[in-house]
């Protein structure tokens, strides 16, 4: 029951950062590729490939990271900024949940 609770509040969370970043685009999901250069991440859409730029900034709950903290399999929340048909990344927030489920 904690999980489902917790996972309701996550939602909410999420949804008001869709509105929250002007032109930003909003991609959350899992990684599933990460290089010094960009980060693969599978969506409900399907995979979107999102530029890291020299100003990208990375947290992971309320700690500042570093990209080499991103790891395949992470769930994450990246808003991003369009330039042409790219998406540069201006934040990388790292889900901070183990993804196991409690045992009843």
């Amino acid at each position: 029951m904690r999980s489902v609770v917790a996972s309701i509040y996550v939602l909410l969370f999420l949804s008001t950062l869709v509105f929250a970043h002007g032109n930003e685009k909003h991609v959350m999901g899992v990684v599933t590729k990460v290089d010094d250069s960009s980060i693969v991440v599978k969506t409900k859409d399907g995979d979107k490939t999102v530029v890291i730029v020299s100003n990208t900034k990375f947290t992971k709950g309320t700690a500042t990271v570093t990209p080499k903290d991103v790891k395949v399999g992470d769930r994450v929340v990246i808003h991003a900024m369009p330039m042409g048909d790219q998406l540069h990344a201006t934040e990388v927030k790292i889900g901070t949940s183990s993804g196991a489920e409690p045992k009843p």
